[in-house]
């Protein structure tokens, strides 16, 4: 089981003024490859926008306080923003968190077609995803 920092997740009221922001000040590209599908079905998840340094993701995403009422989750990922790890083996990252006594919300692939995601807070109470693309 490896983990990989994949993308940080900022949430706004905003999300065309935060984008402009990250490309003109951070001068941030345009993500064009390997970008989530938003399932807009559920309609849980709102606006989003993507940009990359290259290498690492930022979903700037339309804020939500009642998202993990949407999905019957006890984690919020759309309500601060949250850091996400994309791993090869969810299930063995699960059993990892579940040994640790770390409880977690299992969001499946509800939010993005393709991926199974997991959200959990640390410590401080800043959350955590850790998601593995589905085969």
């Amino acid at each position: 089981m490896t983990l990989k920092l994949h993308h940080i997740n900022l949430v706004t009221d905003d999300v065309a003024r935060l984008d402009r922001f990250y490309r003109d000040v951070l001068g941030l590209s345009a993500e064009t490859g390997g970008l989530p599908t938003i399932d807009r079905r559920r309609d849980i998840v709102g606006d989003v926008a993507f940009r990359t340094d290259g290498a690492i993701q930022m979903h700037l995403a339309q804020k939500d306080v009642h998202a993990a009422f949407k999905t019957g989750t006890a984690v919020n990922p759309l309500s601060h923003g949250h850091i996400a790890y994309r791993t090869d083996d969810l299930d063995a990252f699960k059993a990892h968190l579940e040994e640790k006594g770390i409880p977690y919300a299992d969001w499946g692939n509800q939010a993005v077609s393709g991926w199974s995601q997991i959200f959990f807070y640390d410590p401080d109470g800043n959350v955590i995803e850790v998601h593995e693309v589905d085969e």
